[in-house]
């Protein structure tokens, strides 16, 4: 089949069921936050919408969501269903298995869009990467989370989107792209991200940052004639890094905060102080 007319005849079919499938992922990401319904709302229609539009922005053609009155109700529906559905709330393996299934498909269904407006296999697989993540992107800026494909520690994202673009990209180029291979493509994606999620597949991290306390802004080292001079060792609290490492230039006092957590008491009391020899300076030493 054609190009053109496997997008006439496919596309928005599936367009619409990827939108619904991220819309439900937003829905569900509103609910864990807590949102209101017009908050369930904006993600839903963020995550569902995003990545298309972002697409269609830069192959320069108005976006479908703008023209077509299917794509933004479609999350608005499925955005109030999921508000007004206690059962689903807390239902957390459906928010996985909707967003995977969104992914799948839109990592298709953008490269073929793509390729029909004449852009080479490169761009069009980019494109398509960048219509199955933009909208989880937006949704999760929008609730001041790091997006899911830029942590080390989450489970594959991106390399299932990678592809499901890939593979459509292939076949166009060996004049194989038809309904059951673009079929077969989604489910690829899909597959590949549920795979993630049930063996905990993950892409590698730099070697420096596997040290916990690699980037932790330490105590500066004494002058080897300090260290002769005394064996008295003081303990130096740094209530501006938290267990982390990272630094809270106006953080409150360790013994305040180590107060309102308590469970964490152990863990932050290590990472935040650094022991060193120095000369015995009563009159700036603090009590521990």
């Amino acid at each position: 089949m054609p190009i053109d007319g496997l997008a006439g005849t496919v596309q928005y079919a599936m367009d619409l069921m990827g939108i619904c499938a991220f819309a439900l992922s937003g829905a569900y990401l509103a609910v864990r936050k807590d949102c209101d319904v017009f908050g369930t709302i904006v993600l839903a229609e963020a995550a569902g919408l995003g990545g298309g539009v972002f697409r269609d922005l830069v192959i320069g053609v108005t976006p479908a969501a703008f023209t077509d009155l299917g794509y933004f109700l479609t999350p608005l529906i499925t955005a109030l269903a999921v508000f007004f559905t206690a059962p689903l709330r807390h239902e957390e393996t459906w928010y996985e298995l909707f967003d995977a299934a969104a992914l799948g498909l839109f990592s298709v269904t953008g490269t073929i869009k793509t390729l029909t407006h004449g852009f080479n296999l490169l761009a069009a697989t980019t494109l398509g990467i960048s219509s199955a993540v933009g909208g989880g992107v937006i949704s999760s800026i929008l609730v001041l989370e790091v997006p899911t494909l830029l942590l080390w520690n989450r489970d594959l994202y991106a390399l299932p989107a990678l592809a499901g673009a890939g593979t459509v990209a292939v076949l166009h180029h060996t004049d194989r792209l038809n309904t059951g291979t673009a079929v077969a493509a989604v489910l690829s994606a899909f597959g590949l991200r549920l795979l993630a999620l049930r063996y905990g597949w993950r892409t590698p991290r730099s070697r420096v940052w596997r040290n916990p306390f690699a980037g932790m802004r330490q105590a500066p080292a004494p002058h080897p004639a300090d260290a002769a001079l005394s064996e008295d060792t003081v303990t130096v609290r740094r209530p501006d890094l938290d267990r982390h490492g990272t630094v809270h230039p106006h953080a409150e006092d360790t013994d305040s905060r180590d107060a309102a957590h308590p469970h964490q008491e152990g863990t932050i009391r290590l990472r935040r102080e650094a022991s060193f020899r120095t000369r015995k300076q009563p009159e700036q030493r603090r009590d521990g």
